[in-house]
């Protein structure tokens, strides 16, 4: 009968246990190792309130992409977004993306609502036509104020 030490069956279980690790973080992680699948396009937002990275892109209702890089341009003065899409959506650049909010004080996605007349756009481009986030509690404070 073959027996197998104590140190070679604790080193195989850290093994499997580490690997354990790895697959749970890339997966709950939501990492794209070596994956194809995305192309990247930016936006530019006056106001993008609330919006995080790995925030879900919509068109229709239906996820077709996540927000990877937020940033900063000062020069322009708004705030840049680096989207990720499915290769198999294609837009034109007269696409509108809006921050929009899942319920009434929902976490924030951006939805954008396809062109159809525009040049198609290419990966790296940026979409002009954008809308801003609703501020609710500007909204509300404007209300409670008789400003509306």
């Amino acid at each position: 009968m073959f027996k197998i030490k104590k140190e070679t069956a604790v080193g195989i279980f850290v093994i499997m246990g580490l690997l354990a690790v790895v697959y749970m973080s890339v997966k709950l992680g939501n990492v794209q190792l070596f994956s194809d699948k995305y192309y990247e396009i930016k936006a530019n937002f006056t106001d993008i309130s609330g919006l995080k990275v790995n925030a879900p892109v919509q068109m229709f209702g239906v996820d077709i992409g996540f927000v990877s890089h937020i940033g900063l341009d000062q020069k322009k003065g708004v705030a840049s977004v680096t989207m990720m899409l499915l290769k198999e959506v294609q837009l034109t650049d007269d696409a509108i993306a809006a921050i929009k909010t899942n319920g009434l004080i929902g976490d924030k996605y951006v939805k954008i609502a396809p062109g159809g007349v525009g040049d198609p756009v290419k990966p790296g481009d940026t979409l002009f036509n954008t809308l801003p986030a609703v501020d609710l509690e500007d909204l509300i404070s404007k209300f409670a104020f008789g400003s509306v």
